[in-house]
């Protein structure tokens, strides 16, 4: 059993509570609040003059994918040879003893949302993992969490250069529209053999990769910056009736309407950088602000590797140094994301049954660029504790 006791506590799930306590046993929260009794057999933490949190929870990253300082020998997260790869699954290409996964811990950064990049038009299925482990397989929250697809420059690009389809943003609507298509084909050929065997398809890996995502048991992830692309995010998914999120959307705050009628999940990032390329010429740390001001449910995520997962909490800062207020930003990178990403029955928030994931820090990591990650719990179990 273990007690933290004496913090300012921010739940995210209603008032901030002042020289609280919370009460873990077994990897769970079992009680919060103010005056609670502390059993004697507990290991206890004081966090006098400490902020304690919800651990972070990054909702688009690769943490694992790409195993940082190596070249071909580490890098799993894209198979780039072929356009249509729904079968291929993150739980497969994560290392755990990666160097990010530290990063994570030493961040606060709890959950990670990860898997395959944007090469390819549909690249695979995202799982939601703690940052601790050794076993991928003893880290997961949930699998799959969402089907990657992409829009826009990286599959272009990715494919021009192979002188193979796509090259244009038509052919990867309308590779995307064929194989959702084909797979809508088959889950209904599928459902008329349960009364007539002779209707039964041959197994199609691919296709039944898909199942869950015509089933609306999750969603597409897509991968899209420009508006235009974002828009025929949005387009597809009407058409076949999908759940989507939007993923980057560098140029929601242009198209801010549209979106509030569309009504998906935005996760917005990584805008900490360079504009490396075209798309990204109209990214600004106003977007979250402009998004959530529209009633739109937001995340900032940092697509590491492209921003350090450690930055996770810099970047939501900035944005409260674009105008958004810092209880907001504190949401876009705790209960936002998990409750985009399904998640949020387990973490996001410090509430009785949750799991026991806790970021310890000295000073706010919104504000204040000398904080200190104190410690980090996952599961109940101190997993890092500073200097």
């Amino acid at each position: 059993m273990l007690v933290i006791k004496n913090g300012y506590i921010k739940t995210m799930d209603g008032e901030d509570i002042q020289r609280g306590q919370i009460i873990i046993k077994d990897g769970k929260i079992i009680a919060i609040g103010k005056d609670l009794e502390i059993p004697e057999e507990a290991e206890v933490i004081d966090a006098e003059g400490l902020l304690v949190t919800p651990g972070l929870v990054e909702a688009h990253c690769h943490i694992g994918m790409w195993e940082e300082g190596i070249g071909f020998e580490g890098s799993d997260g894209n198979e780039a040879v072929d356009p249509i790869t729904p079968h291929l699954r993150a739980i497969d290409g994560i290392n755990p003893m990666e160097q990010g996964f530290q990063d994570a811990i030493e961040g606060g950064v709890t959950t990670a949302v990860t898997g395959p990049g944007s090469a390819n038009i549909i690249g695979g299925t995202f799982v939601a993992i703690k940052t601790y482990g050794k076993r991928i397989d003893d880290m997961i929250i949930k699998e799959p969490v969402a089907m990657k697809i992409a829009f826009g420059e990286n599959p272009k690009r990715v494919y021009e250069d192979q002188n193979k389809s796509p090259v244009t943003r038509m052919a990867i609507a309308a590779m995307l529209r064929e194989t959702l298509y084909e797979a809508k084909r088959y889950m209904e050929d599928l459902e008329s053999s349960k009364t007539d065997p002779d209707q039964k398809p041959d197994f199609d890996l691919k296709l039944h990769s898909l199942l869950p995502v015509l089933r609306k048991e999750i969603p597409l992830k897509a991968h899209a910056h420009r508006a235009d692309d974002i828009f025929t995010a949005l387009r597809i998914a009407k058409e076949f009736d999908l759940d989507i999120t939007l993923d980057h959307c560098t140029e929601g705050h242009l198209i801010v309407e549209e979106l509030k009628e569309a009504g998906k999940p935005c996760l917005v990032g990584p805008t900490l950088g360079s504009r490396s390329k075209v798309e990204l010429r109209n990214k600004s740390f106003e977007t979250p602000k402009i998004l959530i001001d529209a009633g739109i449910k937001t995340a900032i995520i940092t697509d590491s590797q492209v921003i350090p997962v450690q930055h996770l909490s810099m970047c939501a800062g900035m944005a409260v140094k674009a105008g958004l207020s810092e209880e907001e930003a504190w949401k876009t990178i705790t209960i936002y994301p998990a409750e985009i990403t399904g998640i949020d029955d387990r973490v996001g928030s410090l509430k009785v049954g949750k799991d026991a994931d806790i970021a310890i820090f000295k000073g706010n990591p919104l504000l204040d660029v000398n904080f200190e990650t104190v410690m980090t719990i996952i599961d109940g179990k101190i997993v890092y504790k500073g200097k």
